[in-house]
């Protein structure tokens, strides 16, 4: 359990009088300490605080969440992505060393494992200072060789691209003492984001992972305690999965963690389909359900148990920057190569027919890959971003400067648009396909343009199959195949598909992980399915390493949102700033004008009414 002394966020930056023995050199005059960092050096929380602002500080402690979701799973272990599929969830056990929270746009690391943070005004390097009463879930304490141990195992048996990134920015991490632990950092690089990388270092438990012999890399259902508020109480090999907050969980009085952690038992049930899923909710099997379907959420809500108000129908503002989803090219593919050829099988999407017909009007088609004021192109480049754009001139086409931001086509309200068929055609003439005398487009050696479209789930056939028809009428031979989810999860992973509908998760703050998911060097990463690559991003990812105020990332980040929607290897699809929540009615959540603005919460900061939870069970709501 952790002291009675209460953990508080002090002001941000003082100079010490003193230095470990041998955490500084001696031409480091001033030594920074802090509970938190940001590159910006602004922090909503940097003042003293007993609990976040978005929290009910008073919040019960109990009852239980039921999740439902499709697919299936093999493994405990969430850090082998090339061998096994892991449970849900299966990384709550543990935490990092520091962590952010869900009302700063701006991003900012507060100390949680951490007492303080020391480092140069250079960055060369940092030392924490850990807590004392860090346990993990066994009851054994944490130390400062956990941390270091778990550094290291990582970049031995980390993903690849994980292990490179990371292995270019920190040269070594050392425990000087029991608690501890100094991060130093390669010399000659960016010293953006390093700081908060180092912060990120999740810890595991030595001790065990050397009486065991596991690695982080294998396929396994043993798990290593962790010092996370969960922890792993059961499951059933690709059904279901469960986890329990531990009662002695050390950080129980955190001020970071007032108010949260509320559910004594979070419960992931595994489906074949979404239907077989949404009926287990109907039934009280599953107690939470996340609504991703227009279709479900606007006709299908008409089951008894919301008839007799035991289930809840919300929908919840949902302020996180949209992931920048759509039809995804596979650039890997050499038909492909030619922007005309994606122009022109984008052409054939109709948005409008498709949203208003299909998806209920419920939706607005996304424009940018960073959907954000500040973040997103508009109209043609000037002051900074035309700046950074300058620095890469000799990598972009005219056209960047000259022509206003990409923007999505419009369409008619008629699922098939001549009009944009007709432009589509030229595109495709210009890239050297004419149709034959079966109406399909052959290039100049007679080869058809093949385009097999990728899904697991039924209730996207409905979105994906008038856009394959048009794609027909266009002359493509174009396909449609819905695989099970270990198919598709296989496929996906070893990137054989044409296209599917998938994206990339960016941020407001891009950083060390921007190249990871654009950059050259990793085009064949995980993380980059579109296989994306173009010179003059990875410049300005590197350029973003370097920058000194949040207005020069904002301009980094308009050019390169520029220039990748003008490459245009995703069609935008739909995007929804609402959250589509029902739910058994004995969860509660801080009021909407208290919700944070990142994050939906219900594992986090929602709580069970343990009264209405009785009268439901009274029902027989529940099962």
């Amino acid at each position: 359990m952790i002291q009675k002394s209460v953990y508080r966020v002090f002001a941000p930056v003082f100079a010490c009088v003193s230095v470990l023995a041998g955490a500084a050199t001696a031409e480091d005059a001033e030594i920074i300490t802090s509970t938190w960092y940001s590159e910006w050096n602004e922090a909503k929380y940097a003042e003293p605080f007993d609990h976040l602002d978005y929290v009910n500080p008073d919040a019960p402690k109990g009852g239980s969440m039921s999740l439902g979701t499709v697919g299936t799973f093999d493994s405990m272990n969430p850090y082998s992505t090339l061998s096994g599929t892991p449970a849900a969830l299966s990384t709550v056990m543990y935490e990092r060393l520091m962590v952010s929270t869900d009302d700063e746009f701006k991003s900012v690391s507060y100390c949680l494992i951490c007492e303080t943070i020391e480092y140069p005004e250079s960055k060369d390097w940092v030392i924490f200072n850990l807590r004392d009463d860090v346990t993990f879930s066994d009851g054994t304490p944490m130390t400062a060789e956990d941390v270091a141990f778990t550094h290291n195992k990582f970049i031995a048996e980390g993903t690849p691209s994980w292990r490179a990134g990371v292995s270019a920015m920190i040269e070594k991490v050392e425990a000087l003492d029991e608690h501890t632990v100094k991060f130093t950092f390669m010399p000659d690089i960016p010293r953006n984001g390093l700081i908060e990388q180092a912060g990120a270092t999740l810890v595991m438990k030595k001790a065990w992972y050397e009486e065991t012999g596991h690695r982080l890399d294998e396929k396994r259902y043993e798990i290593s305690p962790g010092t996370g508020p969960y922890m792993f109480a059961g499951y059933d090999a690709g059904q279901w999965v469960e986890y329990t907050r531990n009662p002695d969980y050390w950080g129980e009085d955190h001020p970071l963690n007032v108010g949260r952690n509320n559910l004594d038992t979070i419960r992931v049930v595994y489906f074949g389909d979404t239907v077989a899923a949404f009926e287990a909710f109907k039934a009280g099997d599953i107690t939470f359900r996340q609504e991703r379907s227009s279709l479900q959420w606007a006709t299908g809500y008409d089951f008894p148990a919301l008839e007799k108000s035991w289930v809840k129908k919300d929908e919840l503002h949902n302020g996180a920057l949209p992931a920048a989803l759509g039809f995804l090219f596979n650039l890997r593919r050499e038909k492909f190569q030619d922007r005309n050829v994606r122009l022109a099988l984008g052409l054939m999407y109709n948005f409008t027919w498709t949203n208003e017909t299909l998806q209920y009007g419920l939706f607005t088609q996304r424009v940018s890959n960073w959907q954000a004021p500040g973040l997103m192109a508009e109209g043609l480049p000037e002051g900074a971003e035309l700046a950074v754009l300058e620095g890469v001139k000799a990598d972009l086409p005219d056209a960047i400067f000259t022509e206003e931001a990409f923007m999505p086509h419009t369409s008619g309200e008629r699922s098939l648009d001549r009009r944009n068929m007709r432009q589509a055609i030229a595109l495709l003439e210009e890239a050297g396909y004419t149709p034959g005398d079966d109406g399909m487009m052959r290039n100049a050696a007679g080869e058809t343009l093949d385009v097999e479209f990728l899904h697991y789930s039924p209730s996207w056939d409905r979105i994906i199959k008038p856009y394959v028809e048009n794609l027909t009428a266009l002359g493509v031979n174009a396909r449609y195949n819905r695989i099970d989810p270990n198919q598709y999860q296989a496929r996906t992973q070893s990137f054989d598909y044409d296209m599917l509908y998938d994206g990339y998760s960016n941020g407001f703050e891009e950083g060390s992980g921007f190249l990871q998911k654009y950059g050259c060097e990793d085009v064949d990463d995980i993380f980059n399915p579109a296989g994306y690559c173009n010179p003059a991003i990875d410049k300005i990812g590197e350029e973003l390493m370097k920058v000194e105020s949040y207005e020069d990332l904002t301009a980094h980040v308009r050019a390169a949102d520029r220039i990748m929607r003008y490459d245009y290897f995703i069609v935008p699809a739909h995007m929804n700033d609402t959250h589509w929540v029902a739910y058994y009615d004995m969860y509660e959540h801080p009021s909407e004008d208290k919700m944070p603005p990142l994050a939906l919460g219900q594992l986090d900061f929602w709580w069970v009414n343990a009264e209405k939870e009785a009268a439901l069970r009274e029902a027989g709501a529940l099962k």
